[in-house]
């Protein structure tokens, strides 16, 4: 398989301290991830040098064949879809949603003077309704719940058919029918074989997916652990990444972790 992500001992260092050190991680065709880690792991940060947001320190970053360095990142960033709290916070609180959607088929925010084909709409449509938010395409952004918002973000990220798909928790600030229901569809894009490689960034085991093929855990900006879902997902590593000891249950194929 072709590799999607591939970071060789990158590390990034602001005012002095390394929030993400000597990290080496591949994702490739047809995986889906997820990383997990308490807060100030270096999730976020992760998820930024993926997007093409960051550059490393030190090490290298190749998304998409690309090296960070040595790419125009205007030209690579409309293959990768991204859903975030930075992007929402930047999407026009005034815009339409079903403009929210499609304006990804040029990677802006907004829509401006370009224009749109009748196929560029009807997968922009088609896409809200995957998602359970048909209903609002003709409200403005700025009125939808946070659930909605998830939702109407997330079909965006996959309007220009990307190669890869970052989610950096989806599921924050979400009530549990909300959750459930974003968890359920999450699970059906990832057993979508047409679905990009997929990475999700959570705090909690509860909102991993199923069909979520691999886990990278994270602590203070190091790997504790990566690779099969069924290896990293387990007391010992999850203990070791969130600081406590940790009791993992399984209900199928959902997760759940309390303290001990």
């Amino acid at each position: 398989m072709a590799e999607v992500i591939r970071l060789d001992g990158a590390t990034v260092v602001r005012g002095g301290t390394p929030i993400l050190e000597d990290v080496t991680w591949t994702v490739e065709e047809g995986e889906r991830w997820v990383v997990l880690g308490p807060n100030g792991a270096g999730k976020t940060t992760l998820l930024q040098l993926a997007a093409t947001a960051l550059h490393p320190t030190r090490g290298s970053v190749e998304v998409l064949g690309e090296q960070l360095g040595l790419v125009d990142v205007f030209e690579l960033r409309p293959r990768i879809g991204i859903s975030s709290a930075a992007l929402a916070a930047r999407l026009p609180a005034s815009e339409r949603v079903l403009d929210v959607v499609v304006t990804a088929t040029y990677a802006v925010l907004g829509r401006w003077r370009e224009s749109y084909d009748e196929v560029d709409l009807d997968r922009a449509r088609t896409l809200l309704e995957a998602f359970g938010v048909a209903g609002l395409a003709d409200r403005t952004f700025g009125t939808l719940s946070e659930g909605e918002r998830k939702r109407v973000q997330i079909a965006r990220a996959l309007m220009a058919d990307p190669e890869l798909m970052l989610l950096d928790e989806p599921a924050a600030g979400l009530d549990l029918g909300g959750r459930e229901d974003l968890v359920r569809r999450l699970a059906a894009l990832a057993a979508d074989p047409a679905s990009p490689a997929l990475v999700l960034v959570t705090h909690h085991v509860e909102e991993v997916p199923p069909g979520f093929t691999h886990a990278l855990l994270l602590r203070e900006g190091r790997v504790v652990a990566a690779g099969p879902v069924e290896e990293v997902l387990d007391e010992q590593h999850l203990s070791e990444a969130f600081g406590l000891p940790l009791v993992i249950a399984r209900h199928g194929k959902r997760f759940s972790a309390r303290a001990q």
